[in-house]
């Protein structure tokens, strides 16, 4: 089902951005816009490959074997080997996609762009965007949370200013340099919306590049210039004094909460835009936002919860800011990135997934979460500062409804939104660590087990691959169920298999996933493979070869599991929704000792419950290691 709804679902992890400058669409930023020793690194960066044919065939089948029945199984077969066989369809296919990844830095992206996200018409927030939640700040009074806000502010200026100077470390993955570009899009880019298709803005390269962030509070928006007119940034104090008076002037609360809009459906969202931008205020009001470097969201205090739930409820709050009586209406959801600041300490973050995956985002997060760690400077010379800018909106009777309905429809998004954020205590990367595992081999499959004891079936499982060894890299799919792991989970819970059995199924299955992941990464995964040889037969105007209508390709991208590992220095955990309806959405964050896990569903399905897996994936870790341990006793 890779046609239509479910690219652009797929976009969630894996779309590439449309850049403009000025209000003017471009290609995706290539290699030549990325400055000094960048450039010189991006240039030797190798090409994105096509694999051969017969080998994403054969994979592709293998893939099929633990979640399609026998029968189906066959008949695919057959479709693969007329697909496959010399001189057929595929092979022409092929040939014209070796013909474009020769001519274009990356044969992926434009097509990316334009199928898999541009034309992805649900929402952004939760459907495609993900959160991050922040370790709970205990802030004494508003004071505090201007103070940390201002700190905030303050260590992602710090980031930029090594993005701008060419100084932000390179990174690397066993030896090899990673594509360094989505780091050139994080900041003053927003998403555009529009009737039949969206688009990307990014002023960061222009002549003028912006020099002012987006506070908004009690749904009201203001530009708060952030560097002096020597081009020095804002110090703490002086970004706190202006917070201030930004708290002062927006204390009236009869204002329409505009930033709920860009919740819409972005079909209805690009109509409602078209009217809101007829009128000159609204225009430059919305373009101060898309301008600005990224925006703050000064939250009022959550409702009060337990210790046990406030996890899953700051990850919601993250996702949607809980509703329009609550804090959905002081986003833009549209904006690359936000970051989330409640008065009662809840903290993190969104960001609009068209820029980057999670490594960037959380690479720019552990910087500016040491930033606000740091002590107190020595308090700055008061320089009277002008009074941040109110952005001004002009609600005709036609906005005041389209803000009405937008309204409704978060509302019910709330409602449907299933969360459970969890720290599994108990251990963390030490224990797969311990017995020669890794641990996200190790996670992937008590998440297999967890479901499997649930629904007594595989499904479809998504990981995330970073493609950034490759010039404009993104991602690829990690198949993380195998029939080692189908093999591995019918006998975690089979008494006639002994411990020893099941520990040599559970590293063979690991080993599997393994492998799957090095292949990922290295471009021979067959997830993109598949989706450009379709892609291609599109573009070339004939008809699409009988595998690609097969119920097992459908089967094969209905992702039941949608799961990613992001890392982070910070203890925090990302968080994002399921990508089908009856699917959950898995991220986790191993640190040493623990792992910080975000499971979500959907309420509208029966069959689904965030909280049950949860729980269950704990399960299968604490009987995982309890395996492992005892195996190892009796080997004593």
């Amino acid at each position: 089902m890779l046609c239509g709804n479910m690219l652009g679902l797929l976009a969630k992890t894996m779309a590439l951005p449309v850049v403009a400058r000025s209000g003017r669409l471009l290609k995706p930023v290539l290699a030549a816009r990325v400055p000094g020793r960048c450039l010189l690194r991006q240039e030797v960066l190798p090409k994105l490959p096509v694999p051969p044919l017969q080998q994403t065939c054969e994979r592709y089948l293998a893939v099929l074997e633990p979640i399609v029945s026998e029968e189906e199984l066959q008949h695919t077969r057959q479709l693969v080997e007329e697909f496959a066989r010399a001189g057929g369809v595929g092979e022409r296919l092929q040939k014209g996609l070796e013909r474009r990844a020769r001519k274009t830095d990356n044969w992926l992206s434009e097509w990316w762009l334009q199928t898999a996200y541009l034309e992805f018409r649900m929402p952004v927030a939760v459907y495609s965007s993900p959160g991050v939640v922040l370790p709970r700040q205990e802030f004494q009074d508003r004071q505090g949370q201007m103070r940390y806000a201002a700190k905030l502010i303050a260590g992602v200026l710090d980031f930029k200013s090594m993005i701008d100077s060419d100084t932000l470390p390179l990174e690397s993955l066993g030896g090899k340099s990673l594509c360094m570009n989505q780091y050139y899009h994080v900041l003053s880019s927003c998403r555009v919306p529009g009737t039949k298709r969206d688009s990307v803005v990014n002023y960061s390269t222009s002549k003028t590049p912006p020099t002012h962030v987006t506070v908004v509070h009690n749904f009201q928006f203001f530009t708060l210039d952030v560097y002096n007119s020597d081009g020095s940034p804002l110090t703490v104090d002086q970004i706190y004094m202006q917070l201030e008076k930004i708290w002062n002037s927006s204390l009236q609360t009869n204002k329409e909460p505009v930033g709920i809009l860009t919740s819409q459906h972005r079909n209805t969202w690009g109509k409602a835009y078209a009217s809101l931008i007829k009128d000159k205020t609204n225009k430059e009001s919305v373009r101060a936002i898309q301008k600005s470097i990224f925006t703050v969201c000064l939250d009022a205090p959550m409702p009060r919860v337990s210790d046990e739930l406030y996890r899953s409820r700051v990850a919601m709050q993250m996702l949607h800011g809980g509703g329009s009586r609550w804090n959905s209406g002081n986003r833009w959801f549209d904006k690359t990135l936000q970051f989330i600041i409640g008065e009662d300490g809840s903290c993190g973050l969104i960001y609009e997934h068209a820029a980057a995956e999670g490594p960037p985002i959380m690479s720019l997060v552990d910087h500016v979460v040491n930033y606000t760690k740091k002590s107190e400077m020595v308090r700055s010379p008061m320089i009277p500062l002008p009074m941040p800018q109110k952005l001004r909106f002009n609600i005709t009777p036609e906005i005041k409804k389209d803000i009405e309905k937008a309204k409704q429809n978060m509302n019910i998004m709330v409602h449907d939104l299933d969360m459970k954020a969890i720290m599994f205590s108990h251990f963390g990367k030490n224990v797969p660590k311990l017995h020669k595992m890794s641990p996200d081999a190790f996670i992937q499959m008590a998440l297999q087990l967890a479901y499997f004891r649930m629904y007594h079936i595989c499904c479809s499982t998504y990981e995330s691959a970073s493609l950034r060894m490759y010039r404009l890299g993104r991602t690829d799919t990690i198949r993380s169920t195998s029939i080692d792991s189908l093999r591995f989970v019918q006998a975690m819970d089979d008494p006639s298999k002994s411990n020893t059995e099941k520990v040599e199924m559970l590293e063979k299955a690991v080993r599997a996933h393994r492998l799957y992941t090095d292949m990922a990464i290295h471009g021979q995964a067959i997830d993109r493979h598949l989706l450009g040889l379709k892609l291609q037969a599109i573009e070339d105007l004939t008809s699409m070869p009988e595998m690609f209508m097969d119920t097992a390709y459908a089967v094969a991208l209905h992702y039941n599991l949608s799961t990613s590992q992001v890392p982070a220095k910070t203890d925090c955990v990302m968080c994002f929704g399921p990508m089908v309806p009856d699917g959950y959405g898995v991220c986790y964050n191993p640190m040493e000792e623990h792992i910080n896990f975000s499971v979500s569903a959907f309420n509208s399905c029966a069959e689904t419950n965030a909280n049950k897996l949860a729980s269950g994936l704990e399960e299968a870790l604490l009987d995982m290691r309890d395996l492992l341990e005892q195996t190892t006793k009796a080997k004593l």
